[in-house]
Order: C-alpha cells, then structure tokens, then sequence
C-alpha cells in the first residue's frame, strides 16, 4: 500500500516555491532599476564633464558660428530662441487639442469610440519622430522650403498622444461623486465639464504640457526635415528656417572642428538640464495633483 499523500507538506514546498521566484524576481527588477538609474548617471556625468569648459557667457549672447572660429561667433543664442519659439508654436497648436480630446474621450465618448481613440493615440505616441519628419516634409517643406511652423506643426505631433492621454488620466481620476453633484445642481453634463472637472485637473494638465514641452524640445529628426538649414542669426519670423539647440548639437558634432565639437556638447549639457528641469518639475506637480485629487474622493 502507498502512504497516504501529506497536504500540508506539498503547500509548504508550494508555499517555499513561490517566496524563491518571489526573491528572484525582487532580485531582478532592482538590477533592472539600479542599471537604469546607472546610466542616467554616466550620461549626466559625462556630458557635464566634455560641456562645462565650453560653459561661459559668450554661449548664451552669441550666435552660432560658421566655421568654428573662436571669437567669430561660437555660442547658441540663436539656437536658444529658435528652440523656444518652435516649441511654443508646438505647445499651443498641442496642448488645445489634446486637451479636447481627452475631455471628448473621458466625459462623452461611448466606450468603444473612447478605446479606439486610446489606440490611436498609443500608435502615434510610437511611430518614429522620423517619420513624422518626412511627413511634414512631404506636407509643407516641398515647394516652401524650410520653415518654423513646418517644424512646429512636426513637433505639435509628437507633443498631441503625450498631452492627450497625459490629460484623460487626470480627467479618469476626478471623482465621479463631482460630476453627480453637478449635474444634481441641473447643470449640463459640459458645463459640469467646464466648471467642475477641468478646474479639479488643470495642474494634472499643467503636468502634461511640461512633459509634453521637454519632450519636444529634445526632438531632432523631425527639425532635420523641416529647418535643417538655417542662418547664423536670430529669427524671429516663423515662415523663415530657425535655429534649434539639437541640430546645432548634431552639426557640431558632424563639424571637425575642435571649437564647434566643444559648442556642441556645451549646448547638449544645456539641453539636458533644461529636459531634466522640465521633467522633474512635471512628474513632481504630477505626483501632487493626484494627491489632491485621491483627497476628494
């Protein structure tokens, strides 16, 4: 006759089973995080040692060189405003439409419209930023030539999935106790929308458009085929090619010049701090707006 099987002993194999797997895969995803966390660090440490000797005034009030002459130009100022501007024109072509879109796909969408336009958006969050640059070429520089708003409208669609499904995850957060008690009051369901909802998530909102800003404003290939050729000067006009900080950066790097190779990692430490800045400070009012908004319910 066979013993009898024990079942206290096979959940305690299961049970010691699972707290191995459990370490393991503790184990794992702190490697994963620490790696992570390691090549930020190296990145951060090695642009700031090559860019910090190129770092002084003349960066920031000069314009960009044409052949790499030290005291003929040599800064980024050009590129500095250039970025600037292009970026804005983005963020204020982005931030209204993405916005209406997440009020449409959380407040009033029917479910399967609203995952559609999820999708969507996922999509185009992941198509290349390379791509989109040709499409913009094709769309606007052929026949045009170069231009700021070819550029702005190219990084507008970047910025649009990135504000969009930034802001319907604040507007989903909003108790929906709110939206009853407004439309309890007799107000429509958009004013409720208007007066309710949007002022509760606007530093949610505010969160999406600085990610949204810092993520445009690292963008290089979109630039390289809508103002990838541009003056030495400061412009202002938007039908005109602009500067921008990363295709000086990829110029002075491509340059043999010694002198434009140091300009070009001075604006890459410049560019990466001001990501960082811009990065920080949104997920830092990301983490407290929901804070605030959890508080409501």
């Amino acid at each position: 006759m066979s013993a009898a099987p024990r079942p206290l002993a096979t959940v305690n194999r299961r049970t010691l089973r699972r707290r191995r797997w459990s370490r393991v895969m503790e184990g794992l995803a702190t490697v994963a995080a620490v790696i992570a966390i390691a090549v930020l660090v190296i990145v951060i440490v090695s642009v700031a040692r090559k860019g910090l000797p190129a770092l002084n005034a003349d960066l920031f009030t000069q314009v960009t060189s044409t052949f790499g002459i030290p005291g003929e130009g040599g800064g980024i100022k050009n590129a500095i405003i250039g970025t600037a501007l292009m970026t804005l024109m983005a963020t204020a072509t982005s931030v209204p439409v993405g916005v209406l879109i997440a009020i449409y796909s959380s407040e009033f969408a029917p479910p399967r419209v609203a995952l559609a336009l999820r999708i969507t958006l996922n999509v185009l969050a992941g198509v290349p930023t390379i791509v989109i640059g040709v499409f913009v070429f094709g769309l606007l520089v052929v026949g045009n030539g170069y231009s700021a708003y070819a550029a702005a409208l190219a990084l507008a669609i970047i910025q649009l999935p990135v504000v969009a499904r930034s802001t319907e995850e604040v507007l989903l957060l909003v108790p929906t106790a709110l939206r009853e008690g407004g439309m309890a009051l007799g107000a429509s369901r958009a004013r409720t929308v208007v007066t309710v909802i949007l002022p509760t998530a606007v530093g949610g909102i505010v969160t999406a458009t600085i990610v949204a800003v810092a993520r445009a404003a690292g963008e290089t290939a979109p630039l390289l085929f809508t103002a990838g050729i541009f003056a030495n000067a400061v412009v202002t006009d938007p039908t005109k090619s602009m500067a921008s900080i990363p295709l000086v950066i990829f110029q002075g790097s491509e340059s043999p010049s010694a002198h434009d190779q140091q300009v070009a990692w001075a604006a890459a430490l410049v560019l990466l701090a001001g990501v960082l800045i811009a990065s920080s400070t949104g997920r830092l009012l990301s983490l407290r707006s929901r804070r605030r908004i959890e508080q409501t319910r």
